[in-house]
């Protein structure tokens, strides 16, 4: 669901009731009447995009609902703005929190923890195909109070008393005795037997200011896909606790902030969020990778709000098909599809899925001809930024894989080459492409959408569907070497001369030398014949 407009407000209610110390406090009136101030700015805000007021939900989470003064807090906030304020139950709370994980990524099936101020939400979710619903305990999710204000809180008290290993023990039990109150699906245990491991998914500001400080790290610098969602990292990266908190120490050694999107009260937290980690590396099962998630209770409850039929469109394809003006994309993904020969060479797959997924390709081909107004100085590399500060830098519920991988394909539909200033960029995010061969069959598929957009200008439409046809098949050379050999067939429309460049550009990319990797790296050879339809 696209976002028209958003909005932060650093209030913490968590902080705001233990700032005087150890005990906790009422919501504070300084606190309050900042919430109040917020909340009229978003009333208003809603007005001036023309929101109708029974559209208007206020939802309270842990914070409010355990506060003393919660009564008298939400009452206030229904006399200024008017909006009664709908009090999330625990249990909700965790439902609600595990489906906005749900609609942060196409695709879950896994283990899900919601990092938030006071309490952190352990449970499950799989989705078994593409037709069905998201699942999960029926009890929603288990909360325990180790969130990430909470935890550093106790830390410091345990430091001061010396109990820091009854704490540990404390954390460990909790988290063991949640996760033996869920009924694990027999096919998601399977499906992480069979992978190595569970993936686990992770929300809330605690575990994103974790993700940001493990982007500070990457072995990519600097990290080319700045927004946090879709991000993975590996259970060995995901564990180094000392190697995080050192990062994080020698921030805010240097005055805080330091860290892309890492503030100093984050940073003042990863101690608390890294003695979590560990406890909970040791409590649950193997953990193979880790996801990060942006989306929270408030994409959890528009999500959870939506028929079957919506909440399963992929993000790529919704968000990319207002540019497919002629409804011709599925035309233009069968003629690329048709230009990738079937089977393997010598044994060896390399039809990678991030390459070929559908939803991948339907999005390369929605975006094909956007860029065709801008000037041939800024096409690729407008391209290329598309998809981490372009026209779907904001699209929610996508991989960084995916991210990666559409932004590449759509600067080689436009020739690859960029300038200086963006020469790094490419590389980095070439760096996170899983493999070379990988790129190959990028650079591959974008010289092929160079030859199709240039046959068909402005597009494919009925009357011009039999203007080109591909037809590609695994052969040999005469030295017996694998080739991609690609048949052209045009039809009396379009001669071949009028395709010499494009076809060599496809032959270019099959030459040794341009492989990944140069003469000694990896690719195909490629030979291409143009047939002239009768």
């Amino acid at each position: 669901m696209p976002t028209v407009y958003h909005h932060r407000v650093g209030i913490s209610l968590y902080d705001a009731q233990y700032s005087a110390g150890g005990e906790r406090q009422p919501i504070d009136d300084q606190t309050i009447t900042a919430v109040l101030s917020a909340l009229q700015q978003f009333k208003m805000t809603c007005k001036d995009f023309g929101v109708p007021e029974e559209h208007i939900t206020i939802l309270a989470t842990e914070a409010t609902r355990t506060a003393h003064n919660s009564a008298d807090f939400r009452q206030q906030i229904k006399h200024s703005v008017g909006v009664d304020v709908t009090l999330l139950p625990k249990a909700e709370e965790g439902r609600i929190g595990a489906m906005g994980v749900a609609s942060s990524l196409p695709q879950v099936s896994g283990l899900v923890m919601d990092l938030g101020g006071g309490s952190t939400q352990l449970s499950w979710l799989t989705q078994q195909g593409d037709q069905e619903r998201v699942t999960m305990p029926a009890q929603g999710a288990v909360s325990m109070p180790y969130g990430a204000a909470a935890m550093s809180r106790r830390l410091q008290e345990a430091e001061k008393t010396s109990t820091l290993g009854d704490l540990r023990a404390e954390v460990l039990a909790a988290v063991k005795e949640a996760y033996a109150t869920f009924q694990i699906p027999r096919d998601l245990q399977k499906s992480a037997e069979k992978r190595g491991g569970f993936t686990l998914y992770l929300s809330g500001g605690g575990f994103r200011g974790w993700g940001y400080a493990l982007m500070s790290k990457h072995r990519v610098q600097p990290f080319p896909v700045p927004v946090i969602n879709g991000f993975k990292a590996t259970r060995r990266e995901f564990l180094d606790t000392e190697g995080i908190t050192s990062a994080a120490s020698s921030a805010l050694d240097n005055g805080g902030d330091q860290m892309f999107r890492v503030s100093e009260r984050r940073a003042s937290q990863v101690p608390a969020v890294a003695f979590l980690i560990s406890a909970i590396a040791e409590a649950l099962p193997q953990i193979e990778e880790v996801r990060f998630c942006q989306g929270g209770v408030r994409e959890g409850y528009l999500f959870s709000t939506m028929s079957l039929a919506t909440s399963r469109e992929h993000p790529l394809i919704v968000a990319t098909e207002p540019f497919d003006s002629q409804q011709r994309s599925q035309a233009v993904v069968r003629l690329l599809q048709d230009a990738v020969p079937s089977g393997t060479v010598s044994g060896t797959p390399d039809h990678n899925e991030s390459v070929f997924a559908p939803a991948v390709l339907t999005a390369f081909t929605n975006l094909m001809y956007y860029h065709s107004s801008h000037s041939k100085d800024l096409q690729a590399t407008s391209a290329l930024r598309s998809t981490t500060s372009g026209i779907l830098a904001n699209v929610h519920g996508v991989l960084h894989e995916d991210r990666t991988v559409l932004a590449l394909l759509l600067c080689s539909r436009w020739g690859g080459k960029v300038p200086s200033s963006d020469e790094q960029f490419k590389c980095n995010l070439e760096k996170l492409v899983e493999s070379s061969l990988m790129l190959w069959w990028i650079n591959y598929l974008g010289v092929i959408a160079q030859l199709i957009a240039h046959v068909y200008p402005a597009g494919i439409r009925e009357q011009n569907l039999t203007r080109l046809s591909l037809r590609a098949r695994w052969d040999a050379d005469e030295k017996r070497r694998s080739l991609l050999r690609l048949e052209l067939t045009l039809d009396s429309d379009i001669s071949a001369e009028a395709v010499g460049k494009e076809v060599s550009a496809i032959e270019k990319v099959g030459k040794k030398k341009n492989w990944i990797g140069g003469k000694t790296g990896v690719g195909h050879k490629v030979a291409v014949e143009v047939i002239a339809a009768r």
